[in-house]
């Protein structure tokens, strides 16, 4: 074998090695590692998502908060309002989030380019705006969850931070598999064929109006879970929080630049980078951002496809192939 195939089933091994350690978390590491996987197992659905949708469908959106906040608040609403199975009101705050986004995506999807980008960041405000008119979602300030829904998912705070890891980590795996699937496609091909060259694509019959249509939509239910997750995290919604533009668009554009817009590992590694620069950053305050961003263009630099493209020209295939390739000649 050649150094980079070894290099390359080396990274496949310690991916898998890694899945398994992350599927058995709670039982290797402590309260505070759990709480920080499952923030990173959030965050990697949403640069699953944002990566599906600006690098492969060119929908460069800046307005992904919106869908988290939907998805935050009407857990909120089955949970605590109308007194469903919390459980039940994750999958129904998904749910949802794909209503709200037919709506939104008949309205943005007139605009083109840049004026799309500022479509999606106004829809995230006005909804923003108008959960903030909801009286019995604490208005503007907004509430905590009820004792009786944070208890629902355990009486012990281990057990407690265990089943909502569970829970983000299964909605991670969830959202790479579909994510793999549907790039392995018929339509997967197309998204990769635009991606490369939309007018391309669209030359040899990619219909790139209903691609675009399935990654909008299909995006939005795994934004409205990761947001009623993230609620279960931080036990309470409000609009500032809920509809973070910082925390749920900016951060998550880092992430998928830095590790590689446009391919399937890029998200996973900028997440990483993303929470190992935290880690060590966090307490520099504005610096921590400054540096962020200085960082990232750096990045961009070197390589424009991110961490992921500088890697791959030296191994000799992606991490995780979704390309299809022409079967070797018969002898």
């Amino acid at each position: 074998m050649t150094a980079p195939t070894l290099t390359l089933n080396a990274l496949r091994a310690a991916f898998a090695v890694a899945l398994v350690v992350l599927a058995v978390a709670p039982f290797v590491f402590g309260a505070t590692e759990i709480v920080l996987l499952t923030e990173f197992m959030s965050m990697l659905v949403l640069a699953i998502m944002w990566n599906l949708l600006a690098g492969y469908a060119d929908i460069v959106t800046v307005g992904q908060h919106a869908f988290v906040g939907v998805g935050a608040y009407a857990f909120f609403g089955f949970a605590a309002l109308a007194n469903l199975d919390p459980y039940l009101s994750i999958p129904l705050a998904g749910i949802v989030a794909f209503v709200i986004a037919v709506p939104a995506m008949a309205l943005v999807f007139r605009l083109r380019t840049a004026y799309l980008a500022i479509g999606t960041w106004v829809v995230a405000e006005v909804l923003m705006l108008g959960a903030g008119k909801l009286e019995a979602f604490g208005g503007g300030s907004g509430t905590s969850l009820p004792i009786s829904i944070v208890l629902s998912f355990g009486h012990a705070r281990d057990d407690r931070l265990a089943a909502i890891y569970w829970l983000a980590f299964a909605l991670a795996a969830i959202a790479l598999a579909a994510a793999y699937f549907l790039l392995r496609s018929r339509i997967g091909i197309g998204l990769t064929a635009m991606r490369d060259n939309e007018e391309g694509a669209a030359a040899v019959g990619v219909n790139i109006t209903r691609a675009r249509i399935l990654c909008f939509l299909g995006a939005a239910p795994f934004l409205g879970m990761a947001g009623a997750i993230i609620t279960l995290q931080k036990l309470r919604i409000a609009p500032p929080a809920s509809f973070s533009i910082t925390d749920w668009t900016v951060f998550i554009i880092f992430n998928v630049v830095i590790g590689g817009i446009g391919s399937f590992e890029g998200p996973i590694i900028g997440t990483v980078v993303y929470f190992v620069l935290r880690q060590y950053l966090g307490e520099l305050g504005t610096w921590n951002l400054i540096l962020l961003g200085t960082f990232s263009i750096g990045i961009i630099l070197v390589e424009k496809r991110g961490l992921w493209g500088l890697c791959r020209r030296f191994l000799a295939d992606d991490l995780i192939p979704i390309a299809h390739k022409p079967a070797a000649p018969k002898t």
